[in-house]
């Protein structure tokens, strides 16, 4: 399978299990398992994503070396080098990609791309949704955890019941686990802190009283 058809397909999945889980209404606590402490699945390469700044050094050509910023469209302009697909590859991936474009001009380049501001494709994203303080996605780094989420989103609102969020993870389809954020935030429970991983998101009840 293609890896956009294949990333097209995870997205709808997430897309109708967050549908569901909204219109489930939050009004009773989500029978889910507790979230996996612990990510043991094997670390992909990052995926450079709209908006990125890239760092492009072509070896003994300052001239053609620049820093760039992926466009909404996910390509890049760079010299000699115009309207190259950027989003969705690995820095070493679209490296090489450049590599073989400036072939045609210069004898045996050499690239390096570095990411130097990161947003992330959007399968690589974190998402936190509902009662956080400030919603929004997140790019993704390693060994990132819940609370490092919550650090950056402000933490929950006044109206936030903690412990009813859920986690949707990005799988085909996805699944759905329980957090306790208000045991981890409020009460400094350090068991209740989890790795997170590309692609999830959290979702926030409003408490019913």
């Amino acid at each position: 399978m293609p890896l956009a058809t294949f990333n097209a397909r995870r997205l709808l999945w997430l897309c109708l299990g967050l549908s569901a889980l909204v219109l489930a209404g939050c009004a009773f606590s989500p029978a889910y398992p507790p979230a996996p402490a612990v990510d043991t699945s094997k670390a992909e390469a990052y995926k450079i994503g709209a908006l990125d700044t890239l760092n492009i050094v072509v070896w003994r050509n300052t001239d053609l070396s620049s820093t760039v910023t992926v466009r909404p469209d996910g390509r890049i302009s760079i010299p000699l080098v115009d309207d190259m697909p950027a989003s969705g590859k690995t820095p070493t991936d679209l490296g090489h990609d450049i590599e073989r474009a400036l072939a045609k001009f210069i004898r045996e380049p050499s690239v390096s791309v570095v990411v130097s501001n990161f947003k992330g494709a959007p399968t690589e994203q974190v998402r936190i949704v509902g009662e956080a303080t400030k919603p929004q996605a997140i790019a993704y780094r390693e060994s990132m955890t819940l609370l490092d989420v919550m650090i950056q989103s402000g933490g929950l609102t006044d109206f936030a019941d903690g412990n009813r969020a859920v986690l949707v993870r990005a799988t085909v389809p996805p699944t759905q686990y329980s957090l306790r954020l208000k045991d981890l935030l409020k009460r400094g429970d350090i068991s209740a802190n989890i790795q997170i991983k590309p692609g999830d998101i959290i979702i926030v009840p409003q408490s019913p009283f």
